[in-house]
């Protein structure tokens, strides 16, 4: 199996490549069709949510620069 990674594109899509399965919040899981990479949308104006098809050209911009998150908090 391979290790799966998530690429935040910029200007675009979250990009998962590798062993994965999507589930709704129910824990349906959708069928794939043995896909082993695809787009997620993230700037909300896919009509095919939650998978990209291309709406956020020329209509969403994010510099996607990798940073690091603080500590976790404990308690």
């Amino acid at each position: 199996m391979s290790k799966t990674k998530l690429i935040i594109n910029k200007n675009g899509s979250i990009k998962i490549e590798g062993d994965f399965e999507i589930m709704d919040s129910e824990g349906a899981v959708y069928g794939l069709q043995g896909r082993s990479a695809l787009g997620l949308c993230r700037c909300g104006l896919s009509a095919n949510k939650p998978f990209c098809d291309g709406g956020h050209r020329n209509n969403f911009e994010h510099e996607s620069i990798a940073f690091d998150l603080p500590p976790m908090k404990t308690n």
